[in-house]
């Protein structure tokens, strides 16, 4: 069965962005009508730090005026009152295995950072393992000791692909820990629909109950009593998840997960809400992926969009800022390939709706999106330059 989707067109590349679970129709928003979003078209991407080693992600403790970048050859430099520090905050280089799809790939600071120095990280080893350490440093100094380092999980890969590795805390104060299928394409070791396995999966663990590892399996997690199923996998059905993140004021998850051959895809889902198959490799996007297939018990995409307009989901966040009152509420997204930056917002019945294109010259290859602790949202890409998103 192929489920109905809803393809929308808006922008300067005429893209198709489809949503699920409504007939197809089209429409046009953007730059296609007559009157475009004002809250769209006076945004700017203005660079806040040049010069970086291929960066991947910008985040900030909470309430920490920072802003951290992770380089993926294996380093973590911070800004400091708008400025870059020459010196690294960690350098790991000597273990990192890069780059492609590997090297050092997630960082997230301890909920309660300002009081543990703890921060945790996610790379690719030399020999391409998965791993996640976790690090302590000091609050307000700019340096951490790359010493400190502690093992808390550690996964093999059978290929250099699909490495997922993006960390972040939920509101839970548990780490979701993102990981691809195990690569090559068409997932076919299985591990996308084998929940038996890390792989294709968002975990979720709890390393705050003590000072250092071993990491805890929170007793609510979905399948903590499943016979055959890792206890630590809180979704599964993923092909490669780059970039989830949380809604706190909405209490949602927002999931980017890179597709194969012709579909992009967005999930969004409650916070709370585990234990959800997302289809892959059965599905791919809206679509059975080989042959027939039935989608009863998956979990569909909230967004979608085909390969003619892309070829790589990054996933971003919503944006909870103050300076752009017009944007609160609005998920960020990108494509690798293709350069845009595009927003839609969730309606009350879980769809998502409103969507637009930022009227903005493509920077480049765009890695990740970053947010800081005011909830301000950037862009970074691949080339070295992290933008701000401001008002004109």
């Amino acid at each position: 069965m192929t489920p109905a989707m809803w393809p929308w067109k808006f922008g300067r590349w005429g893209a198709w962005l489809c949503f699920a679970g409504m007939a197809c129709m089209s429409t046009t928003t953007g730059s296609d009508t007559d009157e475009p979003p004002l809250s769209q078209a006076d945004l700017v991407l203005v660079p806040v730090a040049d010069g970086l080693d291929r960066p991947l992600l910008a985040v900030s403790p909470p309430g920490d005026p920072r802003l951290f970048i992770v380089e993926q050859p294996g380093r973590i430099r911070v800004m400091v009152d708008g400025s870059l520090v020459p010196t690294p905050f960690l350098e790991i280089t000597d273990r990192v295995g890069c780059c492609g799809e590997r090297g050092l790939l997630g960082l997230a600071f301890d909920p309660d950072f300002r009081a543990t120095e703890r921060f945790f990280v996610s790379y690719t080893d030399r020999s391409g393992t998965s791993r996640l350490e976790g690090f302590r440093g000091v609050d307000r100094g700019n340096v951490a000791n790359p010493t400190t380092g502690q093992l808390y999980l550690q996964v093999e890969q059978p290929f250099g692909n699909h490495n997922g590795g993006h960390i972040a805390f939920g509101q839970d104060q548990k780490l979701y820990v993102a990981l691809g299928d195990g690569g090559s394409g068409g997932d076919p070791l299985g591990n996308g629909q084998n929940a038996g396995t890390l792989l294709g999966a968002i975990l979720r663990i709890d390393v705050t109950g003590s000072i250092g590892p071993p990491y805890a399996i929170p007793p609510d997690n979905p399948f903590v009593d499943s016979v055959g199923v890792r206890p630590e996998v809180w979704h599964f059905g993923l092909r490669n998840p780059w970039r989830f993140s949380f809604d706190p004021d909405g209490e949602m998850m927002y999931i980017g997960d890179v597709g194969q051959n012709r579909w992009e895809e967005i999930n969004v889902v409650g916070a709370t809400a585990g234990g959800l198959n997302f289809g892959w490799s059965t599905m791919e996007g809206h679509e059975c992926f080989a042959g027939a297939c039935e989608a009863d018990g998956l979990r569909l995409p909230t967004a979608v969009y085909s390969h003619d307009d892309g070829c790589s989901v990054t996933g971003g966040f919503v944006y909870r800022g103050q300076s752009i009152p017009a944007l609160v509420g609005r998920y960020f997204y990108a494509d690798y390939c293709a350069g845009w930056i595009r927003t839609f917002r969730l309606a009350a019945n879980g769809t998502a709706t409103d969507p637009q294109e930022l009227a903005v010259e493509s920077p480049g290859r765009i890695t990740s999106f970053g947010q800081d602790s005011q909830g301000e949202i950037y862009v970074v890409v691949e080339s070295g330059t992290v933008f701000r998103i401001e008002a004109r």
